[in-house]
């Protein structure tokens, strides 16, 4: 099993072999120890205490995050009868359940933790902090997949769109989770106080509320600016597309290159930023 101390060397007493005639205090020589742990092994590590503390916790909140996506479709249906509008409402109703998790939650968590003294123990540990940052970012990402999918499925028979390439979110999900995952740490690390924090991710979950379900050649131009600033944008489009009769495959890869880009920028800041939080 792999140690988690640093790679260095320790002083040991060595006694003077057998037979020698000297009589003197016993030297001193390096022994080497066990090397730092790598970034996989400690990204499992973090993963898996994470998704273990978290489970019992999030699960109420994931079906909270699941009814309020599915009951936003139900009012939109009142309103949009079908086509674009109506694969905009879905896909960004899916997705709102991973901006609700992995932002949301993931920043309160971190402004706790922050607040609460247990970067702390992080920093006690030879574990690179971009494995702390993924590994509890993925353990968030990861309580969004059955919401996600139950929303898409309910969405898709709520306003009769063709199911036949949800296997979409095989790559939404992920994809987008990370970006904002990245986010809701960043937010998280970056605020002076707890009630900070949570107060920028419940504004970061409802700019994904408004920007995302709304169809986008709905709202004015500047808000539509701000809705291409928001890294769940381009995961909201590639699953709308692909409700499509005939999606065009090139524009859906286009958009999720796009999120995958943006979800290693928004996790490339987490990191940094816990580095900064971590050393105050």
């Amino acid at each position: 099993m792999t140690s988690i101390i640093p790679a260095r060397t320790a002083p040991a007493r060595v006694r003077p072999a057998s037979g020698s005639s000297g009589t003197g205090p016993a030297r001193t020589v390096a022994a080497p120890l066990a090397p730092r742990a790598r970034l996989l092994p400690s990204l499992a590590a973090v993963y898996r205490a994470q998704l273990s503390r978290a489970r019992v916790a999030r699960i109420p909140l994931l079906f909270v995050a699941t009814f309020q996506s599915v009951g936003i479709m139900v009012l939109m249906r009142g309103v949009v009868d079908g086509g674009s509008e109506a694969r905009a409402v879905v896909a960004g109703s899916s997705v709102l359940v991973v901006a609700f998790v992995a932002l949301n939650l993931l920043a309160q968590y971190f402004g706790q933790l922050r607040a609460g003294g247990g970067l702390d123990h992080y920093a006690t540990l030879p574990v690179p902090p971009a494995a702390v940052v993924l590994g509890a970012a993925a353990a968030y990402a990861s309580f969004t997949v059955p919401g996600t999918v139950f929303t898409a499925i309910t969405g898709s028979v709520l306003f009769q769109l063709p199911m036949t390439h949800l296997w979409v979110l095989v790559a939404v999900v992920p994809l987008s989770g990370a970006a904002l995952a990245g986010l809701g740490a960043a937010l998280g690390l970056l605020a002076p106080r707890p009630e900070l924090a949570t107060l920028l991710g419940q504004l970061g979950m409802s700019a994904a509320l408004l920007l995302g379900v709304l169809p986008a050649d709905r709202l004015p131009e500047p808000v539509g600016w701000a809705r291409d600033l928001l890294p769940s944008t381009y995961g909201v489009e590639a699953l709308a597309r692909s409700f499509d009769a005939r999606p065009d495959w090139g524009v859906i890869a286009f958009f999720l290159a796009i999120c995958a880009g943006v979800g290693v920028l928004s996790l490339a800041v987490a990191t940094w930023a816990y580095r900064r939080a971590a050393v105050r």
